[in-house]
């Protein structure tokens, strides 16, 4: 037996909204999608289930978002470029609660009790991070990296690198595909 994963038709996807939607783009009807009017899916890019994606967010062309990803990225916003890919449960965040407990923390609390980060996170061409990364505010993954499963990544990186653990740490150069 074949398991077909179900993707909204086209004609749906045009009715969520986003901001910009390119060719033969593939999003789960298992997926979350928050604030699509922010929103930017490229040409042959796919979406998994159990993803949730909200804020704002722009994915380039030829990407995947496997499964039980989440991609916040709020009001500072999260750039995917062309030809990436997130392996299992990739979390990337572009604000957090100020964790030091000089402020209140939780999604729920007013703004002037708490001291929130905000930041924009970068992923460049041809980066792939697997499964169970995360990816902090202010990060730039540079182009060609290469970010080992489990990895903490709360510093850019540079370009063609292979980065593991935590935190993250260059451990070999990664061959340049182009």
């Amino acid at each position: 037996m074949t398991l077909i994963m179900p993707y909204y038709s086209e004609e749906e996807l045009l009715d969520f909204g986003f901001k910009s939607l390119g060719k033969n783009v593939k999003v789960s009807c298992k997926a979350s999608v928050y604030d699509a009017e922010k929103i930017e899916i490229g040409d042959n890019s796919r979406v998994d289930d159990f993803c949730v994606i909200s804020g704002e967010v722009s994915i380039g062309r030829y990407c995947h978002v496997t499964p039980m990803c989440i991609l916040a990225g709020g009001m500072p916003g999260i750039k995917i470029s062309d030809f990436c890919t997130f392996a299992y449960g990739v979390k990337i965040f572009s604000q957090s609660d100020d964790y030091s407990g000089e402020t209140l923390t939780n999604s729920l609390i007013p703004s002037k009790y708490k001291r929130e980060i905000f930041k924009s996170v970068c992923i460049e061409k041809y980066v792939i991070i697997g499964a169970g990364a995360v990816v902090f505010p202010g990060v730039k993954v540079a182009e060609g990296c290469a970010i080992g499963a489990m990895t903490l990544l709360n510093k850019s990186t540079q370009p063609w690198g292979v980065y593991v653990g935590i935190p993250a740490r260059r451990v070999k150069v990664r061959k340049k595909i182009c």
